[in-house]
């Protein structure tokens, strides 16, 4: 069964876990709150007799427990050597910020998450980019402001996470990328400031409905999507999820990335801002070389397979949030 009595109690203790290391007003809480995170989330991908799902735990398992033990590590040394009165606030913040990158999948540490991507389904390749990010973003938050190897963390990301989608046909791979180059713009909207969980909360929005639609489609690769996705309000509707997770405006992905570039602008770190920026024309890129295989294809086979449609009124949803919903948050609602 899909929902069964394990999987819910392991989703409950994932959630608990992630208020647990929100909610810690010490290291030691944050620390412990992201070991349960990590042990509630490994058997929520364990599939029984799937070698894919095993080698997926295993690169989990590994990167995070190295992560884990270099955070203690670290808040550890910091505690002791203040106890000795030696001023290394500098050097521990840097291993804790490296932890932190290590779990969340930033560069130079993000070879474990596309090829962890590639092993998973849509639904865990969710939970992934979304939920896994929110405790280890929010010890990363306690650790800045205003930190050097946070910009060079962010500016790396963003080029590798432009650069590593180009060459890739898993639909999974890409957004692994995508979501690489992503982190690198939170990371940097929270460097200036304590907002980086609305980019969050609009990235997680499209990145829901990206999956969604992908996971209803059975879509994995580029040129699955050719066949599978066939009536004109269908394409018309990825193409605008697919735009919008790039950040092309006026959809809604523009908007977060938008109030970054405000901030980076208002902080003089031009450099660095046009660097994002031309890697994120890189993501959008691709996700223009996804639409053409689907836009640009026609065939009358698909009249004789069958494929899972879409309920349009979610379909209509999706395009109403595309296209609406800036308009509301640009009005100072959000």
């Amino acid at each position: 069964m899909m929902f069964n009595s394990t999987k819910m109690m392991f989703g409950s203790v994932l959630f608990v876990s992630t208020l647990i290391t929100l909610s810690s007003m010490n290291w030691l809480g944050m620390w412990m709150g992201l070991e349960i995170n990590l042990m509630s989330f490994i058997p929520l991908i364990s599939k029984i007799k799937n070698k894919k799902s095993s080698q997926a735990m295993m690169i989990y398992f590994l990167t995070q427990s190295i992560g884990s033990i270099l955070l203690l590590f670290s808040v550890l040394i910091n505690s002791l050597m203040f106890m000795l009165s030696f001023n290394v606030m500098e050097l521990s913040k840097i291993l804790i910020m490296i932890s932190i990158m290590i779990k969340v999948g930033a560069a130079p540490f993000h070879l474990w998450f596309p090829e962890m991507m590639a092993n998973l389904n849509w639904m865990d390749c969710l939970l992934l980019m979304t939920w896994q990010k929110i405790a280890p973003l929010a010890v990363l938050n306690n650790v800045i402001p205003n930190n050097w190897f946070l910009y060079l963390a962010a500016a790396f990301s963003s080029i590798i996470g432009g650069v590593g989608g180009l060459n890739q046909t898993s639909l999974r791979k890409i957004l692994a990328y995508s979501s690489i180059n992503h982190l690198a713009w939170m990371m940097m909207f929270m460097s200036m400031n304590n907002s980086w969980y609305k980019y969050m909360i609009i990235y997680m929005m499209l990145i829901i409905m990206v999956c969604l639609f992908l996971h209803m489609k059975n879509a994995y690769f580029i040129n699955q999507l050719m066949t599978s996705v066939d009536s004109v309000a269908e394409k018309f509707a990825c193409s605008m999820l697919f735009l919008s997770l790039g950040g092309l405006p006026p959809f809604l992905g523009f908007l977060p990335k938008w109030m970054v570039i405000q901030s980076l602008i208002h902080s003089n770190l031009y450099f660095i801002l046009l660097i994002m920026m031309l890697s994120s024309l890189l993501t959008l890129f691709y996700y223009l070389r996804i639409m053409t295989s689907y836009m640009l294809f026609y065939s009358s086979m698909n009249k004789y397979i069958y494929f899972n449609k879409m309920n349009n009124y979610l379909m209509y949803l999706f395009i109403m949030i595309n296209l609406m919903l800036p308009m509301f948050l640009t009005m100072g609602i959000f």
